[in-house]
């Protein structure tokens, strides 16, 4: 008698742990904040109106909406934080990534570019100079069970090191994913090239030759080898899976969706790029549609968390995403508050909004917290699971920051969001800016003059954090140091 109840008790902890749910994580490239019909915002704007996202709406049915969500201004340094849990400013990957040991910044008259780790992310041990090495997202959750399946962009590690290939950052499978950041065609018929036009052949998107000279969209071809992956792995049956669909589309080269183009084409409210832009949005959500219908056909979709996001605002070349100021790099809302929608089977009934601000680093600890993972590994994030199970509960404000020190398309900036108090300061002229995002969310006025005992509190907590990350800045050419930083100015 003693042997059994010895017994059950080793066994009891087994017994009455829950099973680990799937996670699938729907990342978009470079949409916007309203170009979508679910509206993030206060109220719904044109551009809700204009795009059609029905697969958004019925997540949404059952999630809850992240009014106040960010990623970084631009792709790697999300992508990175996403993998490692750290800000941008303590990783360091504060550009975009393609060829090995070359960074995309113009050269500036007034300062050089900082020594930022431009090669990228990388596993550890593999000494590649100018990168970060760090075990990551997928890798943790691999050790806790999980199958952990890529499909669509990397843009991870640069080219010609291991960091280019999902697989060496923790994905049991990588399909399509490699170091570029955009796909040189959408068109199966021109084999996913950018070689048709002209473009060198580093743009090619590969394993997927098997659709090359079909009339298919990229979009349609992820999602058909993302599904045929599930199949798999659910047929298996011995693992949770942790899918990381992580869309080429909606970032350039703007091509039609062949599929929806019909739709919006020569129509007034879609003029131009816009009607091509309103296709790949349609496209990407029928592809988020036919991963929750093989969720609910392979019997899983009630063990299956889902949570959709964007990497960065929108690009200039599209249409404002008013009433946000800037877009995709920008120092501004427009730049970096991105559409989240979470969805827990049995625990986000109805529509709901929440308003605390979450930023992409908080995937890290959430997502290892759902698989259960007992020791987090440090990281930069506050796992928002809590705001998911009830968005109207009253939480004290906390600091993000985001951190740009490069000098790709826009000027170089850091800033902190506390509260409803965003504050801005720009390298290149030492230039303060404060907005009140409650009363002012479009930032047109600068309150820095009006209020600076906030402007000296978010100003502290933004160098606090910098020194902290060691946080690189560019260099002034004419005295060979560092940009000083708000409180040494």
């Amino acid at each position: 008698m003693i042997r059994i109840l010895i017994l059950l008790g080793c066994l009891a902890p087994l017994l009455s742990a829950a099973p680990k749910p799937n996670i699938l994580f729907f990342l978009v490239d470079d949409m916007g904040w309203q170009e979508t019909s679910v509206p993030f915002g206060p109220e719904t704007t044109p551009l809700n109106r204009d795009y059609r996202t029905p697969n958004m709406e019925r997540l949404a049915g059952d999630g809850v909406l992240f009014t106040n969500a960010y990623a970084c201004a631009i792709c790697s340094p999300t992508r990175v934080s996403l993998m490692t849990g750290m800000n941008a400013a303590r990783h360091g990957v504060t550009c975009w990534t393609l060829r090995k040991d070359t960074s995309p910044e113009r050269n500036d008259k007034q300062f050089d570019a900082c020594e930022w780790p431009l090669n990228g992310l990388q596993p550890p041990g593999s000494k590649v100079p100018r990168s970060v090495e760090a075990n990551t997202l997928p890798h943790h959750l691999r050790e806790a069970g999980y199958r952990t399946i890529h499909v669509g962009k990397a843009h991870f590690g640069a080219k010609d090191t291991p960091g280019a290939d999902p697989k060496n950052l923790g994905f049991d499978v990588n399909i399509a994913g490699s170091y570029m950041g955009g796909p040189g065609s959408y068109h199966g018929d021109k084999n996913f090239s950018a070689a048709w036009r002209g473009g060198g052949r580093i743009w090619d998107v590969p394993g997927l030759d098997k659709y090359h000279g079909q009339e298919i969209n990229l979009t349609e071809a992820l999602t058909r080898e993302a599904i045929a992956e599930l199949e798999r792995t659910v047929k298996a049956g011995d693992q949770p899976f942790y899918l990381y669909m992580s869309h080429y589309t909606v970032h350039a080269p703007w091509e039609p969706d062949r599929r929806f183009i019909d739709s919006y084409k020569g129509k007034k409210r879609f003029p131009g790029q816009k009607a091509t832009l309103a296709s790949m949005v349609e496209s990407m959500d029928h592809s988020l549609g036919d991963l929750l219908d093989a969720l609910d056909r392979l019997g899983v979709a009630d063990d299956t968390i889902v949570v959709f996001m964007s990497d960065n605002g929108s690009p200039s070349q599209c249409p404002r995403n008013l009433p946000l100021r800037g877009h995709k790099i920008s120092g501004y809302e427009g730049g970096n508050r991105v559409p989240m929608i979470v969805h827990i089977p049995g625990a986000t009934k109805g529509t709901k909004r929440c308003d605390a601000p979450v930023v992409i680093e908080d995937v890290f600890p959430t997502f290892l917290q759902w698989a259960g993972v007992q020791d987090i590994p440090d990281n930069d994030g506050v796992s928002f699971d809590g705001m998911v199970r009830d968005p109207s509960a009253p939480r004290g404000d906390r600091p993000l920051f985001w951190h740009y020190p490069n000098f790709y398309d826009q000027p170089p900036f850091s800033s902190v969001r506390l509260g409803d108090l965003k504050l801005i300061y720009w390298h290149v002229d030492r230039r303060i800016e404060l907005f009140d995002l409650r009363n002012d969310l479009s930032e047109t006025k600068n309150l820095a003059a009006e209020r600076p005992d906030d402007v000296k509190r978010l100003a502290r907590l933004l160098c606090d954090h910098l020194r902290k990350s060691k946080a690189l800045m560019p260099v002034e050419k004419s005295t060979g140091k560092p940009v000083p930083l708000p409180d040494e100015v």
